[in-house]
């Protein structure tokens, strides 16, 4: 908040933080609006108004608003446009200020908001610069704006934007990055930075309701099914890549360095939203319901006070929420989507109603006939029993659309004021009820709820021969803390039946699955799995590391040889892959996947490192089912100069396992340990036959290092 008092010389000092901080404030304030439309609370309301006094007075006087461009840069306005965040701040901004005025009915915050928006479209538009915005958000608020202020200037100003974007004739384009390879309406795959990109298509389906344009809606339609069938997690979760906090390619959904920020969860919640209300149908609301019960309520604890940015779907025991971030847009946008809930759990349109989101509430909608109140009760998302009083101002005709979501595979049953409903038919994923209604009517709701086996995909290779278990629209997730500290060497078998029981003294109250199940406690001298008959706890993924830190899996094996026992490292195409050390957002796996790197920076594909060790002496192992005859092997290592501390190693040299013994290979003539970048660094020695190859490695001073691919070649 400084930053604002320091720029609107209410304060000495120098500007803090990075240069888009100005939008947590913001989000921060559209929160606080969302919970004083909810209930009035006069103490927020007055904290909020001095705050919104301190913005206000950072405004230049020609309406340019960013503490960092005023404080720090004041001659580089608008000249960094694909990263220096300016329109992406004023976006955050104009949607506080459009929500803080529909909430307390003050004018304050808009006024500036409008002041902002007015000074950006003299600098931007046609004969003016012609650029897009390198972080989207200002096309969805300044659609936001025109529908508070009828302001047709701004919505023109919002597609001037939108069509700008992807077409080099124009201007020098930002790439996949940001959306910006080619015009949006001719995108047909989702690319680039993962929350980018859910803006970008939340202000799409904006502009598309408002204008009816069909190449917008074809390529959403596109883009949809590309995210939805193709790069979407089990949990709602969305772009597996930490080096483009986005996407890569079809079904690389990588569980332990899944990166499914939070912030692009909230995304796809509100374009999702924004899809189900331009055409009432419920695989819309199904994703919302996804997100919210799954891979975005995970990004906070059950305390409030502790955050996750980055939500995997696996961990071996070192991810955990922190209060805080250096770069904090997730608490701050959980912040206000929570108190938004609201908005997602009714729609309406002429004398009709939707249910979206199923929880107990009551509400009072306007339709076109009349007014109606609605009390719901249910104990949803434990139970699948949702009961709706309906009273109306006075008996009339209206249609009542009931969601049947998309997990529900059981026959759902419905009755109207007790009395059964039968032949049930759904369009678009809803129950249709048109009658006339009178107070006190009561409609019945049941949806079956048990215990869900879900499968991948095939083309998911990290799930592979692997189950989840889901419950209504909850999915599952084993922590160590209820698993005797181990999870990740479990077995559930395809014939356990798990089951489902709530309990009130576990996290404050959840519906916890129990089943019979393996567990590999070791590997014999053949490396077969020693397996006990166990049990297993699995809990609502969204509640995890809310106590003893310990490893966490979603996707479990129904084979013993996926398993890993403990100590056993991981098994890969057959490989029993081990290290001295695994950094947590690192897998094992990476290193004999296949899957052939770009360059030895390459951080679209997963890799296996020794962060944060650094200077120390590390290994690396392959251990083989039966003995093999090798004489070479060839490293890929991992160097991301100039982004991180991982460099190649100062030395590195070979072993292999003799009975008891571990003895160095000898070399070929000529050959030597090779570390050299973007290239495989082949050695050949003389033939040993083994089960065991381990590779040691004496990483440089002050870095890390790690390895990309490793392969072994056998004698023919």
């Amino acid at each position: 908040m400084k930053n604002f008092a320091v720029a609107g010389k209410l304060q000495e000092g120098k500007h803090q933080g990075a240069l888009y901080n100005d939008s947590d404030v913001y989000k921060v304030i559209e929160g606080v609006a969302y919970a004083l439309a909810d209930k009035r609370d006069p103490d927020l309301e007055k904290r909020a108004d001095a705050i919104i006094d301190q913005i206000a007075a950072a405004q230049q006087p020609d309406g340019y608003l960013n503490t960092y461009f005023t404080l720090v840069e004041p001659q580089n306005r608008w000249k960094n446009i694909q990263y220096g965040h300016e329109l992406y701040c004023a976006g955050h901004l104009i949607e506080a200020a459009v929500a803080y005025q529909q909430a307390t009915g003050k004018h304050k915050l808009l006024d500036v908001a409008r002041k902002l928006a007015d000074h950006i479209d003299s600098v931007f538009g046609p004969g003016k610069k012609i650029d897009a915005s390198g972080h989207e958000e200002i096309e969805l608020a300044l659609i936001k704006l025109y529908r508070t202020t009828k302001e047709q200037r701004y919505l023109k100003l919002a597609l001037f934007f939108l069509d700008t974007r992807g077409h080099k004739e124009k201007r020098k384009l930002f790439g996949e990055y940001a959306q910006d390879q080619e015009p949006i309406r001719d995108q047909d795959n989702v690319v680039g930075h993962a929350v980018r990109a859910m803006y970008l298509y939340c202000a799409m389906a904006d502009a598309a309701t408002l204008t009816g344009d069909a190449g917008l809606k074809g390529a959403m339609d596109k883009i949809w099914r590309d995210v939805t069938e193709r790069k979407m997690y089990l949990t709602g979760g969305i772009g597996p890549s930490a080096s483009n906090e986005g996407f890569t390619v079809p079904y690389d959904l990588p569980n332990d360095s899944a990166y499914c920020e939070t912030c692009a969860a909230i995304g796809m919640g509100l374009w999702n939203q924004r899809l189900f209300l331009m055409s009432g149908d419920g695989k819309y609301a199904d994703v919302v319901e996804r997100e919210a019960y799954n891979g975005l309520i995970s990004g906070v604890s059950l305390s409030g006070d502790r955050f996750f940015y980055v939500n995997p779907l696996g961990s071996t025991g070192g991810h955990h929420r922190v209060p805080w971030f250096g770069t904090s847009c997730c608490p701050t946008n959980i912040v206000r989507y929570i108190p938004a809930m609201g908005e997602r759990v009714y729609a309406q349109m002429d004398d009709a109603i939707w249910t979206v989101l199923y929880m107990g509430n009551t509400a009072e909608l306007s339709l076109k006939s009349g007014k109606v109140k609605l009390k719901e009760e249910t104990k949803y998302p434990w139970e699948g029993d949702v009961q709706i009083t309906v009273e109306p101002e006075k008996p009339f005709t209206f249609d009542l659309n009931l969601r049947i979501p998309g997990w529900c595979k059981g026959e759902p049953e419905m009755s109207v004021n007790g009395e059964k409903v039968s032949d049930l038919k759904t369009d678009k994923g809803y129950l249709h009820i048109g009658r006339t209604w009178k107070s006190g009517d009561v409609v019945r709701l049941s949806l079956p709820m048990p215990v869900e086996r879900v499968y991948a995909d095939p083309h998911v290779k990290a799930d592979v021969d692997r189950v989840a278990l889901q419950r209504g629209p909850v999915v599952y997730c084993l922590e160590g803390v209820d698993n005797g500290g181990q999870v990740r060497n479990l077995v559930l078998p395809k014939d356990s039946k798990p089951t489902a029981s709530f309990d009130k003294d576990l996290l404050g109250g959840v519906v916890v699955i129990k089943g019979e199940a393996r567990a590999v406690t070791s590997l014999d001298d053949d490396g077969k799995s020693v397996i006990k008959p166990t049990s297993l706890v699995a809990i609502p993924y969204c509640t995890w590391d809310n106590r003893k830190p310990g490893p966490m899996v979603v996707w479990l094996p129904e084979t013993p040889e996926l398993a890993e026992a403990p100590g056993a490292g991981v098994l890969s195409n057959g490989v029993q892959v081990r290290a001295s050390h695994v950094w947590t957002t690192d897998t094992l796996t990476a290193v004999n996947d296949g899957v052939a790197p770009k360059a030895s920076s390459d951080a679209t594909i997963p890799r296996q490192t020794w962060w944060d060790h650094k200077g120390t002496e590390e290994w690396m192992s392959y251990r083989f089912p039966k003995p093999r005859k090798i004489d070479g092997c060839a490293v890929y290592w991992f160097d991301d100069t100039g982004v991180g501390g991982c460099r190649v190693p100062a030395e590195w040299r070979l072993l292999w396992r003799d009975g008891d013994e571990w003895k160095p290979v000898k070399l070929a003539e000529g050959a030597k340990y090779g570390t050299e970048l973007n290239e495989f660094n082949k050695i050949s020695f003389e033939p040993v036959e083994t089960r065991e190859l381990k590779m040691e490695v004496k990483l440089k001073e002050g870095y890390s290092g790690g390895v990309l691919k490793w392969t072994v070649s056998e004698v023919k």
